[in-house]
Order: C-alpha cells, then sequence, then structure tokens
C-alpha cells in the first residue's frame, strides 16, 4: 500500500447530527438543573397522622406526639435531622428507619397511620408548626 493509496475521509456533519448533539447537551443541561438547583432552599418535615398535620422547617427543634390508632408515635426534629424515637407498632420499622434529612425522604409508620416526609418547599403555603 503507498501514501497515495490511504484515503482519509474527514466527518462532515449533518444538520440532524448537530441537533441530536444540541439536543443531548439541553437535555444534559436540564437535568443537571432539576437535580441541584435549590439544595440551599429551605427544607419542610410534613408529618401526618390520622387526626392531625404538621409542616416544621427542617432546622426546627422539636418532638411530636402523633397520635394513631395504636397509640402515640414519637418524631423527633434536632440537628436538620429527622427520626421517629418510638412507636407503639410490632415492628419498629419505622424507629429502625433511622434518619432522614434530604429531600424527597419518608419513614411511615403504618400500623400507627403515621407518616414524616422532607420537601424543598410548603406546597400548601400553610404557616409552619413554629408559628403556632
Amino acid at each position: 500500500m503507498t501514501a497515495s493509496a490511504a484515503v482519509v475521509r474527514i466527518a462532515v456533519l449533518k444538520p440532524f447530527d448537530i441537533a441530536a448533539v444540541a439536543g443531548a447537551l439541553g437535555i444534559t443541561v436540564l437535568s443537571a438543573v432539576y437535580v441541584y438547583a435549590g439544595r440551599d432552599s429551605p427544607k419542610y418535615v410534613h408529618i401526618e397522622g390520622p387526626q392531625n398535620r404538621w409542616v416544621f422547617p427542617l432546622d426546627s427543634r422539636e418532638i411530636i406526639a402523633v397520635s394513631g390508632p395504636l397509640g402515640d408515635t414519637l418524631v423527633e426534629l434536632r440537628d436538620k435531622q429527622v427520626r421517629v424515637i418510638s412507636s407503639p407498632c410490632d415492628n419498629q420499622t419505622c424507629v429502625a428507619a433511622g434518619s432522614i434529612q434530604a429531600h424527597g425522604q419518608w419513614i411511615a409508620c403504618l400500623p400507627n397511620q403515621v407518616s414524616v416526609s422532607i420537601t424543598r418547599n410548603n406546597p400548601d403555603n400553610e404557616p409552619d408548626a413554629a408559628v403556632w
């Protein structure tokens, strides 16, 4: 094979290729903004029982007794974390779950009908429980 026989092909981008690359980059940027935006925004703890509902800022320091059909479930907010410290249910899965601290995390005591979740916003625009 001689040097003149080697053919070098230069790739030429076609309009669809450019559109595909631009679309992929756009999706990547939008995904990053969605995932990482609002990391410093305030987080709220939503606690719900069969009869009551509370909303607290995550940086609150509280112990809340949530009444359920089996008795009281104790939820503790401290050091920007939330955990269930005791519950009258048999299996104690909610207590074993440990602390949560990030948006989207949750704990539930299904036998006692109690749920705890963390969000980045106060969707109901309710005054938080610290106001009361």
